[in-house]
């Protein structure tokens, strides 16, 4: 039981993450609430006995990509 409702809370930050990804004005927190959300479906990876999902998503997922957006729009800035 304790287990399912993590997964519930863990499933309703991810869509909540994911919403605010889209509605969000600024670049950077965009793609920061997209990482949180890749965060938020690893842990639930782990809770769900899947732990070599759960190492994939957090390190390509949540951390490569994000770092891959944030440098890219770091360089696409207008220097004005």
């Amino acid at each position: 039981m304790m287990i399912t409702l993590l997964t519930l809370l863990l499933c309703a930050g991810i869509l909540i993450s994911g919403v605010l990804a889209v509605q969000l004005d600024s670049l950077v927190s965009a793609v920061i609430s997209a990482g949180l959300a890749s965060l938020f479906a690893a842990v639930v990876y782990v809770a769900l006995a899947a732990p070599d999902v759960a190492m994939t998503e957090a390190s390509i997922g949540s951390g490569l990509s994000t770092m891959i957006f944030l440098y890219a729009i770091r360089k696409t800035r207008d220097e004005d």
